[in-house]
């Protein structure tokens, strides 16, 4: 059956403005990190992809790397696109990265020209679009000049293939130059994906400040730790967990005893607000306004309504910022 988006999925979600742009997003995203790639369930993740713009969620967020195999979450997303959201393509942000380790020799990861533009037109491909919204710059890249990534960035746009523009994981310092040299090609800096979370509050240092100052947005990845802030391992590591399973990313050591003391003590504090652990941590994340959009992920459906449902809630009282500041810190 063909599909048609719900008619009502404007009402609910929250949006924000990314910086001082004209863009606004959904103070909730969905990232396809995990759970979309070619060893993943299809309509599995058609029926997220489906109920999340259902909820209001416009943007989606991919990378050149995001399966495994790498390129399969595009390839995915690009299906998707033709058989469900080709007449909504307007009312999308689509989102993807390059960077990281993605092909053999020396032009598959990094900060290059070289790299970026190619698996720029290699993420099209995969998805069968003309242009991305936002292409990111996904890592620092410490052995190519600045101003040569930050080019490559400006040509995207140029070229039509990009309509925005951004950088994850960058330090305050590297940020404020990457900010000071796309200003002067005359293609701004619209966000940045820092991880962030109640366990990981490394962006409030400096990096905040300096997004503010210059007026640029910010989405967080990991807001809810891999699932640390969620009620998933608060009774030990269930098995089909990520945890449980073999990954680079979260493991089973990273699951300690003291995390899971403060999910706990956490847990305590979300059930007083009427919140579970995992829509408190969203909540926490969104608060005063300085994070444009969490970035959620999923492995089903009704977890993206429960985070969805976070939005109901956004606000902390003194006490309670206090109280989670005593546990995390």
């Amino acid at each position: 059956m063909t599909y048609q988006a719900d008619t009502n999925r404007y009402k609910e979600m929250k949006y924000n403005r990314s910086g001082r742009s004209g863009l606004l997003l959904p103070a909730i995203s969905l990232g396809l990190w995990h759970n979309f790639g070619g060893v993943d369930t299809f309509e599995n993740g058609r029926a997220m992809v489906r109920r999340a713009f259902d909820l209001g969620i416009t943007h989606f967020d991919l990378a050149n790397n995001y399966g495994p195999p790498p390129g399969s979450a595009e390839e995915m997303f690009g299906k998707l696109l033709r058989t469900d959201l080709a007449p909504y393509r307007d009312e999308l942000i689509i989102s993807t990265k390059a960077g990281h380790r993605m092909w053999a020799g020396p032009y598959g990861e990094w900060g290059s020209r070289k790299n970026l533009l190619s698996s720029l037109d290699q993420s099209l491909k995969r998805m069968g679009l003309e242009y991305v919204d936002i292409f990111y710059s996904h890592r620092f890249d410490p052995d190519t000049p600045l101003e040569e990534t930050m080019m490559a960035l400006d040509q995207a746009v140029r070229q039509g293939k990009a309509l925005y523009v951004g950088i994850s994981q960058y330090k305050p310092d590297k940020t404020e130059e990457a900010i000071r040299i796309l200003k002067e090609l005359g293609t701004p800096l619209l966000i940045h994906q820092p991880v962030y979370s109640m366990l990981n509050r490394w962006i409030e240092d400096d990096l905040q400040d300096v997004l503010q100052e210059h007026g640029v947005g910010s989405i967080a990845f990991c807001p809810l730790a891999q699932g640390l802030l969620t009620s998933k391992y608060l009774n030990g590591i269930p098995e089909g967990s990520r945890a449980a399973k073999p990954s680079t990313f979260l493991k089973e050591g990273d699951v300690t005893e003291d995390k899971v003391a403060k999910a706990r003590k956490l847990n305590e504090i979300a059930a007083q607000r009427g919140q579970s652990l995992a829509q408190m941590s969203l909540a926490w994340v969104l608060r005063e306004g300085r994070v444009t959009s969490a970035l959620i992920g999923a492995s089903r459906p009704g977890q993206i309504e429960e985070n969805v449902a976070a939005l109901a809630n956004l606000e902390f009282s003194s006490e309670e910022l206090a109280a989670i500041d005593a546990i995390v810190n």
